[in-house]
């Protein structure tokens, strides 16, 4: 995630500056948005996570 971060902060020369606390709270975010994922896919009688249950 830091990566994609500071890739994120070159590429917007309006931000100057990330603090820390935006690794660790995306880091969250995502592992909410995958445990939504997981539990429609498996709602869908699937056992494969696809892109469409993001």
């Amino acid at each position: 995630m830091k990566g994609a971060v500071k890739n994120l902060q070159k590429e917007n020369e309006e931000v100057t500056s990330v603090a820390e606390e935006v690794g660790t709270a995306l880091d969250v975010k995502v592992e909410e948005i995958l445990e939504n994922a997981i539990k429609r896919a498996k709602a869908n009688g699937r056992r494969t996570l696809q892109a469409r249950d993001l």
